[in-house]
């Protein structure tokens, strides 16, 4: 404590911990930004997050369009959450599992064929 505010100094306050739910939020969110573009009827891709001292293992769950190249879009959604969780959490993003969990056909005519094998 100083003498003259009775206030304790910064470097011996502590320190900030972000809540794992905050980290799979800004996730969430840059798996979002990394997609170009969510089908219709498409579910926002969900997050999940296990925090260890200032390493974030993250896990994404999401929907794709096809036909597309899926792997460059795994790529980049692991990319922009690695990028987005280590900046605005100050974390390191050792891991990011990309879970695709339905595709969608896009492009012309997509909703008239119906099933594709």
């Amino acid at each position: 404590m100083t003498a003259v505010t009775d206030r304790v100094a910064a470097a011996e306050r502590g320190e900030t911990r972000i809540a794992d739910r905050v980290v799979a939020k800004i996730a969430a969110q840059a798996a979002k930004e990394a997609i170009s573009e969510l089908p219709d009827e498409g579910a926002a891709p969900r997050a999940t997050v296990t925090v260890h001292r200032d390493a974030a293992r993250v896990r994404v769950s999401l929907e794709l369009g096809y036909p597309s190249d899926i792997g460059r879009q795994c790529g980049a959604v692991r990319r922009r959450v690695t990028e987005r969780v280590g900046t605005l959490a100050g974390m390191e993003v050792p891991e990011v599992a990309v879970q695709v969990e339905r595709l969608h056909t896009t492009g012309p005519g997509a909703a008239a064929q119906g099933r594709i094998r």
